[in-house]
């Protein structure tokens, strides 16, 4: 069963996962499966010991009862291209290894995230730090597109001007928007990155962030399927159950 999971997941290696309009999540590499969180837990017993179902039982016990450990011995690294203003979001978990891209020593790509017209929504009246369920209508949502588009133009056009006149990248770089593309690696342990997910992925979370989160656990499913089906039973089925 382990063989078929590690099969499944090597086949996703290397493969994009589109997020967003210009976005994308990779899974590099990993380290470990559903069979090393056993292992870990069951560190006296050594490998092979236990039928699938035990495994399995052993899996859900230790989510459900929060015995973290066993799953940290897992690590995933992904490849993440991602709006600055989701990045800046995503950072707040310091419990990963980062590696960015970095604007003073390459010339940053003039790629800008434009929210689609369905997700271009007024303030919510209910949640200050979100926006309504409804969008605008499309009239509405077209303008402010363009309005976008325009920062958007203008912006680009002046991060060119600035490098041709040879100031330095670092300087350069500050007259881009928040909507730019960045990228960077992203390592974790499967533990953190339940955590992650747990918050990302709920309903309150900013839409475009959940969208990174959905493609993570999608691909995280291929690297330990079981782990995932017991966090999804014991973490986010409450969380759609407690959220109006």
């Amino acid at each position: 069963m382990a063989h078929n999971h590690q099969k499944k997941a090597e086949k996703i290696l290397d493969k994009e996962f589109k997020v967003l309009d210009k976005g994308f999540v990779r899974l590099v590499d990993y380290m470990g499966n559903d069979g090393r969180v056993v292992a870990a837990a069951r560190v006296s017993y050594g490998a092979g010991t236990k039928t699938f179902r035990e495994d399995k039982a052993l899996i859900e016990y230790l989510m459900k009862n929060e015995h973290t450990s066993p799953f940290e011995q897992v690590v995933l690294t992904f490849h993440i291209k991602l709006p600055i203003f989701v990045a800046r979001q995503w950072i707040r978990h310091r419990t990963a290894r980062v590696n960015e891209i970095s604007g003073r020593y390459s010339i940053m790509k003039e790629e800008f995230y434009l929210p689609d017209l369905n997700n271009i929504c007024p303030q919510s009246l209910s949640n200050k730090q979100g926006r309504a369920d409804k969008p605008f209508d499309k009239k509405e949502a077209e303008e402010i597109q363009e309005i976008m588009k325009e920062v958007f133009t203008v912006s680009g056009r002046a991060y060119k001007k600035l490098i041709e006149k040879n100031l330095a990248k670092e300087l350069s770089r500050i007259v881009l928007p928040l909507s730019l593309y960045t990228e960077w690696y992203w390592q974790i342990d499967l533990h953190n990155l339940f955590h992650f997910l747990k918050l990302r992925l709920h309903p309150h979370a900013q839409y475009e962030i959940r969208e990174y989160a959905r493609i993570i656990l999608k691909i995280t499913r291929q690297v330990a399927p079981v782990s995932v089906e017991a966090f999804e039973t014991y973490f986010l089925q409450k969380i759609k159950e407690k959220t109006p």
